[in-house]
């Protein structure tokens, strides 16, 4: 027995170095270094590494500029997710741009992630260009999913963009401190064994929102990622653990929406997020909301609450409710 037992023994070790010495790095498409001073041009912003994203704008037409915001989109999502968002809020005077992050949309390294540090620190230039356009209005980041995480991570790091709040619409803040163990040891393992495999959320069954008019297109929009590596899951991973464990440094007015019937985010890492922003942080909960809130059949609420409290900070939502009920 005792050496069928040192056999097993040694046959697991043996197993588990030579998965060690196979193993893989997620990969990370970094930026290159930077080579000029970043600009926004018409239709695209080039950062400091000369990469080239797309830009959409939403402005107001025949009525002053009040306000603007910069809007981010969610994973796997790009700009177009603002096509609605824009228009409405730019008719109330609200100019709204928004960029394809790195690896969305029709930006470069389709589906490749490209790192926390290089998200935030595009935002923060990408917030500086668009202040020069319009110098003399307030101006806003609304974050959406993911990218209320990349506007966390931006507010709370070395060099914070100048803005006047921040609007975190579902902000994807669910960190490996509220995952179950296994599901942090499966991405461990899938992220340094098999970085390159695809995966699907259709079996899980998720709801991201009940306008189904809009899920439509959106499933046979070639630029929305349906297949998406493991790498960039851990990617994003990073990315939540860092927007949930820097919230509590938030020191700009600050607007967070969250929709009772989310499957995206849950309920446990968004109120552990409440919990460590600052008490000033104004809550928007919406009963019949789900994930995509701005594209929601309700959408026109959690809009009509954007533009506001963007007018008026201390002012009343006229519906999101600051409780949960």
């Amino acid at each position: 027995m005792f050496r069928i037992k040192n056999k097993i023994t040694f046959s697991g070790t043996a197993l588990v170095l030579l998965v060690l010495s196979t193993a893989c790095e997620p990969r990370v498409n970094h930026p290159g270094n930077k080579v000029r001073e970043p600009k926004l041009e018409q239709g695209r912003y080039i950062t400091e590494d000369g990469t080239v994203l797309p830009v959409r704008t939403w402005l107001p037409k025949n009525i002053p500029i009040k306000a603007v915001i910069v809007a981010l989109h969610g994973f796997n999502d790009y700009s177009n997710a603002f096509s609605g968002p824009g228009s409405y809020l730019s008719r109330r005077g609200i100019a709204c741009y928004a960029y394809d992050q790195r690896g969305f949309g029709y930006a470069p390294g389709h589906g490749l992630w490209s790192g926390t540090e290089a998200y935030a620190n595009d935002l923060t230039n990408f917030v500086n260009e668009v202040h020069k356009y319009s110098p003399d209005v307030p101006l806003y980041v609304l974050g959406e999913s993911m990218g209320g995480a990349v506007t966390i991570v931006a507010m709370t790091g070395d060099r914070p963009p100048h803005v006047d709040g921040i609007i975190l619409v579902a902000p994807a803040v669910w960190g490996r401190d509220t995952m179950p163990w296994y599901q942090r040891w499966l991405l461990a393992c899938a992220s340094h064994t098999v970085p390159w495999m695809k995966l699907t959320g259709k079996v899980l069954g998720i709801t991201p929102s009940d306008n189904k008019t809009m899920l439509r297109p959106l499933g046979l929009d070639s630029k929305v990622i349906r297949e998406t590596r493991i790498d960039a899951m851990y990617g994003l991973t990073n990315l939540m653990d860092a927007a949930l464990s820097q919230a509590g440094k938030l020191r700009a007015p600050t607007l967070v929406q969250y929709g009772k019937h989310d499957q995206i985010i849950p309920r446990k890492p968004m109120f552990l997020m409440l919990e460590k922003v600052p008490v000033t942080t104004r809550k928007a909960f919406y009963k019949n909301g789900y994930h995509m809130l701005l594209r929601d059949l309700q959408r026109e609420k959690p809009l009509a609450d954007i533009a506001a409290w963007v007018s008026n900070r201390n002012g009343r939502l006229p519906f999101g409710k600051d409780t949960w009920n």
